[in-house]
């Protein structure tokens, strides 16, 4: 072996070190252990105790195997931290959703309908409804932008005859006292949940009542009828998955945009992945440039038009909200 392969082979073992030690750290970290000073005790010794030994032991290729021994150990046990549907959830996502079918006929129990007053002051409740899948007219895609462009939320709704419309948001199940964190996200922290709600509530709290106020947007899928329902009974068996088999979220491959995008690969024809779903925000300009969306006006025109949030403060609690926040979008027949 020449010195130059021996030297990259070094780096590029170094490199694998260094990363798998980080994960395993953080893995211990953000594990099940019930006690914060003993994960983060633990965390630290990991990386430190790597850090000692490849620079004091005199044997690399013993301390390597002794790294990957090591290594292997937390990955068994990363790997077998199993998510639940038992725990003290925050009030918010504490019922999971559940379809009944019968034929076309599906009956929806815990669909969310918070009646808010402020982001804070809620009065929970949830209903169950029923609804034909013959009955179904559409679907839209629902984005929510809180930072710049690079990120937003994205939901689905889908739209019956009778202007009548069940929205589903993809999102971490958190526990009382749980707060979001990226990062966490990586690493089992969270549970998944489908928040199958009531458009006065999901989209509502973003525009009216969240502080800072979220800018919403609502695009009509220009896609044939028989992909909305393929689409919305993968969504059915989803749901009644996750309520007899818990999963967990991950911010990068269970999320928001990426389950939406498995969810459209049950239809032929089905666009790429691309990094525009990765970077949610762009999520809207992935479905334009597909043809999935609206594209009779240039995007950013199509875009400015498509924001809710005006509509949906002045219709507020009425019963037709669904109905006014879209008059007048692009691509949606009066």
């Amino acid at each position: 072996m020449t010195r130059v392969a021996r030297f990259v082979g070094a780096v590029l073992a170094t490199i694998a070190v260094v990363a798998s030690t980080a994960w395993a750290a953080l893995a211990i970290e953000y594990s099940d252990l019930r006690s914060p000073e003993l994960r983060q005790a633990l965390a630290i010794a990991f990386a430190a105790g790597t850090l000692l030994a490849f620079a004091v032991l005199p044997h690399r290729r013993r301390t390597l195997v002794g790294f990957l021994v090591a290594f292997a150990v937390v990955l068994v046990w990363w790997l077998h931290i199993a998510p639940s549907n038992d725990r003290d959830w925050q009030v918010e996502v504490s019922r999971l959703p559940s379809v009944d079918v019968a034929g076309e006929r599906v009956t929806i129990h815990n669909i969310r309908d918070f009646d808010y007053r402020s982001e804070t002051d809620v009065t929970p409740r949830w209903y169950d409804a029923t609804f034909d899948v013959g009955d179904l007219r559409s679907v839209d895609l629902v984005m929510s932008y809180w930072m710049g462009d690079a990120i937003a939320h994205a939901m689905v709704s889908f739209g019956f005859a009778g202007d009548r419309y069940v929205a589903v948001s993809i999102e971490t199940r958190k526990e009382r006292g749980e707060s979001y964190s990226t990062i966490a996200g990586f690493f089992k922290q969270y549970e998944l949940i489908y928040v199958v709600a009531d458009e006065r509530d999901l989209i509502r709290v973003r525009t009216n009542y969240r502080d800072p106020r979220e800018d919403v947007y609502v695009y009509r899928a220009q896609v044939p009828l028989e992909n909305v329902r393929r689409l919305f009974w993968d969504y059915v068996r989803e749901i009644n998955e996750l309520k007899d088999h818990p999963a967990f979220y991950n911010t990068l491959t269970t999320n928001c945009t990426t389950n939406i995008f498995f969810h459209t690969r049950v239809n032929p024809g089905h666009p790429p992945l691309s990094w525009k779903i990765l970077l949610s925000g762009y999520v809207p300009q992935y479905a334009y440039e597909h043809g999935r969306i609206d594209t009779s006006l240039p995007f950013d025109e199509l875009r400015r038009r498509s924001r809710v949030n005006e509509r949906a403060q002045a219709a507020d609690q009425a019963p037709d909200f669904s109905k006014r926040i879209r008059e007048g979008l692009p691509g949606i027949a009066p």
